[in-house]
């Protein structure tokens, strides 16, 4: 298991996208409370503990929580892929929610599916308790990066 402040595996990659992320100061992923477990070229395993700020207005998570896991551990497992001068962005995502979530640990799986020149597609699970909870399908721009 990797904290947000530990260095994720794959830091040692020559692709800067990749040595930039190894502390997560300041970002996003770490004020959300991810936890990358798993990260290897075209895969990622992410948790997230849920807390209160993870619900809405009904105590359900919400489910923009569970869209930044997809999107995280899409984009995280393509990441190790590039090349050293690209980066990637997320064109768009398909995510079916099949069951609320109202507390536990979410864990979500990013796995690619193709990369052509400028698009990779991935898919992604997200479970509670090993139950299916949602599902999603994305598209990412491969980008060279400016300096």
């Amino acid at each position: 298991m990797i904290s947000a402040t530990a260095p994720l595996p794959g830091a040692a990659n020559t692709n800067p996208s990749v040595a930039s992320v190894p502390n997560l100061k300041g970002s996003f992923i770490r004020h959300v409370g991810l936890v990358f477990d798993q990260r290897e070229p075209g895969f990622t395993r992410i948790h997230l503990p849920i807390e209160p700020h993870h619900t809405n207005s009904t105590q359900v998570v919400h489910g923009g929580v569970t869209y930044t896991l997809v999107d995280t551990a899409m984009g995280a497992a393509l990441y190790l892929t590039l090349a050293p001068d690209e980066i990637c962005a997320t064109i768009e995502i398909k995510i079916n929610y099949f069951k609320p979530v109202f507390g536990g640990t979410l864990v979500c799986e990013g796995q690619l599916v193709h990369k052509g020149k400028s698009v990779a597609n991935l898919d992604a699970s997200v479970w509670v308790d090993e139950v299916l909870v949602a599902k999603a399908n994305g598209s990412f721009a491969i980008l060279k990066r400016k300096l």
